[in-house]
């Protein structure tokens, strides 16, 4: 089944309770963290997601924006989030391993995510130890960008990785996702779609959750 994960970057940060509600049918809530050294904007930190925790039980997918990440990881995991996201352009590779091992410590879901510059292989030193890969299709940093055509091809070859080392891994997508550009990121291996401004930006937000959850036509539902 393909999961839908809402980003908050696009939600009303002065009314965070009610904004997690209203994505309630959502599968997971994506929260944005960034720190103005590893992108150029400054998002929330550990104190938030952990106000977040405390009103509410869906599955936090914190994606953790920020440079050598390993030093804030059981920060954030003992806030509150289920999963967390690290960049693998963040830190040295060693460091990484680190990070990722202080999440399995923590009893946290590990993932690993790659900006646009980065090439799929990248992942193979963690692939068989993560729980998701994350493939951004826009810069990170900045909601509301266009999707990238060419980030397809990243996916599809992040794809085959997965089933050849860890068919049990997740493969989520982050950035320009609509109901058009979700179709081509599932048809190309992604089953979790992030989406901010498509989804908090709808009239109808249930709505649009399920028509981001629609599969392609004519297919049935990937499962990872």
């Amino acid at each position: 089944m393909i999961k839908i994960a809402p980003s908050i970057l696009s939600a009303d940060f002065c009314n965070l309770e009610t904004e997690i509600w209203r994505i309630r049918s959502a599968d997971w809530v994506h929260v944005d963290v960034m720190d103005g050294a590893f992108v150029p904007n400054i998002t929330i930190g550990v104190p938030v997601v952990r106000s977040i925790r405390n009103h509410t039980d869906m599955f936090l997918d914190v994606h953790l924006m920020i440079d050598k990440p390993a030093r804030f990881v059981k920060a954030f995991a003992q806030a509150g989030a289920d999963m967390l996201s690290i960049h693998l352009e963040a830190d040295h590779p060693t460091r990484i391993a680190q990070a990722l091992q202080i999440m399995e410590d923590c009893g946290v879901k590990k993932a690993v995510a790659l900006r646009p510059i980065t090439s799929p292989e990248a992942i193979l030193p963690y692939l068989e130890k993560l729980d998701m890969v994350l493939v951004m299709t826009v810069e990170p940093g900045f909601g509301g960008q266009a999707f990238m055509e060419r980030q397809l091809d990243t996916i599809r070859r992040v794809r085959k990785l997965i089933d050849q080392f860890n068919p049990a891994c997740d493969l989520e997508v982050d950035g320009g996702i609509n109901p058009v550009t979700a179709r081509r990121v599932v048809e190309a291996g992604a089953n979790v779609l992030v989406a901010g401004s498509s989804v908090y930006g709808a009239p109808d937000i249930a709505l649009a959750i399920e028509s981001l959850r629609g599969a392609p036509d004519g297919d049935p539902a990937r499962n990872c």
